[in-house]
C-alpha cells in the first residue's frame, strides 16, 4: 500500500490561521489531498480557501449543507467521507505541521502491516503571553514513553504515562470502518473518544515522543481553556463510549474501568444518594445490555457508595 496522506481540516472563522496551516501541510511531499471542511465561517476565511484553491488543485474545499455550522466533529466525519487517501491525518485550522511531518510514519507503516496508526509528540506555539503555569506545562504534549498497543486503552485511560494529540495522528482510513465516525453529540471530548476506541479496536504505534512534528496554536480563542465546557461533556464521553463497547463485543474489563471512572467522577460531585439514583436509572434503562447485566447491579449508587450496608454482597460483586 502506497503511503498517501489526505489530512482534514474543520475550519471555522479561522481566517487569522488557516493560511498557515494550509501552507504547512503543503510542504509534506507524502499529502496528496488536502480535506478542508468550512464549518460556516462568517469571515474572510472562504476567500482565503478559494485564493489557496487556486494556486494548488490538491485542496479541495467542503461545507455541510446550507453552509450550516455544525462542529468540529462533523466536520472531520464530513472530511473522512470524502478524502481518496488509504490515510488520513488531521490538523486543526490555528495549527500547523512541522518538516518531515510524516516522514517516520511511513517508515512504521511501510515497516508493519497490522499497524493500523501512529501517533506523535506536538508542540505548543502561543499567540498571546502564555502563563508561567502554562510555558512550564504545555513544553510538549505527548506520551512519555513508547507503549504496547495492547496496552494503549489501559494506558490513556489512566493517565499516567500522558496523552497524544490529534495533529500528531495518522491512521489508515479503514480504522473508521472499523471504530465508526466522530460523535456528533460531543461537543469537547470527541477527539479523546475516538482515540479510546482506536486503541481498543486497532493497533495504534508510539511514533515519535521527543520533539514536536505539528504544533498547537495557543490564543484566547481556544475551546480547551474551557475548563467547565470540558467537564460537563467529559463525562458524556465515557458514558457514550460505553455504550459503544456495549454494542461492539468489547471485552468486561474495559467496559468495568469506564464505569469505575464514570463514578469517580460523579463521586467528586459529592450528590446526594437520590440523585446518584437518579442518574442511574436514566444512564441504565435505555440501555438493556447494561441493565440486565452485572454492572447494573454492581453500579447502583447504595451497592457502590454504601457497601457498609450490604457488605456480602459488595465483596461478592467485587470478586465479579
Amino acid at each position: 500500500m502506497k503511503f498517501l496522506v489526505s489530512v482534514i481540516i474543520p475550519v471555522y472563522n479561522g481566517e487569522r490561521f488557516i493560511e498557515k496551516a494550509i501552507m504547512s501541510i503543503l510542504q509534506q511531499p507524502e499529502v496528496t489531498e488536502v480535506v478542508v471542511v468550512n464549518d460556516g465561517s462568517i469571515d474572510a476565511t472562504q476567500a482565503i480557501l478559494k485564493k489557496l484553491q487556486s494556486q494548488n488543485p490538491i485542496i479541495k474545499v467542503y461545507h455541510h449543507n446550507d453552509k450550516l455550522n455544525k462542529g468540529r466533529s462533523a466536520s472531520r466525519n464530513l472530511g473522512i467521507k470524502n478524502a481518496t487517501e488509504n490515510f488520513i491525518a488531521f490538523l486543526d485550522a490555528d495549527d500547523y505541521f512541522l518538516p518531515n511531518r510524516f516522514t517516520n510514519d511511513k517508515q512504521l507503516f511501510q515497516g508493519n502491516e497490522k499497524c493500523d496508526g501512529v501517533y506523535n509528540a506536538v508542540g505548543f506555539h502561543y499567540y498571546r503571553p502564555g502563563t508561567p503555569e502554562e510555558l512550564q506545562k504545555h513544553q510538549l504534549y505527548t506520551v512519555n514513553q513508547k507503549i504496547k498497543p495492547d496496552f494503549l486503552f489501559e494506558a490513556l485511560l489512566s493517565g499516567k504515562y500522558g496523552h497524544f494529540h490529534i495533529d500528531g495522528l495518522t491512521v489508515k482510513k479503514t480504522v473508521f470502518d472499523t471504530i465508526g465516525f466522530f460523535n456528533e453529540a460531543l461537543v469537547v471530548a470527541e477527539d479523546t473518544e475516538v482515540f479510546w476506541k482506536m486503541a481498543i479496536k486497532c493497533r495504534l504505534e508510539t511514533g515519535m515522543i521527543n520533539q514536536p512534528f505539528a504544533i498547537r496554536g495557543v490564543h484566547d480563542a481556544n475551546v480547551f481553556c474551557n475548563k467547565e465546557l470540558y467537564a460537563k461533556y467529559t463525562i458524556k464521553m465515557y458514558e457514550t463510549l460505553l455504550v459503544w463497547c456495549s454494542h461492539h463485543q468489547v471485552t468486561y474489563a474495559i467496559q468495568d474501568d469506564l464505569l469505575k471512572w464514570i463514578w469517580i467522577l460523579k463521586y467528586k460531585q459529592k450528590n446526594k444518594l437520590y440523585q446518584d439514583i437518579k442518574y442511574w436509572a436514566q444512564f441504565f434503562f435505555p440501555q438493556p445490555q447494561l441493565l440486565f447485566s452485572i454492572f447494573s447491579v454492581k453500579y447502583f449508587p447504595i451497592v457502590r457508595f454504601r457497601k457498609m450496608l450490604f457488605p456480602f454482597l459488595y465483596k461478592t460483586l467485587r470478586r465479579s
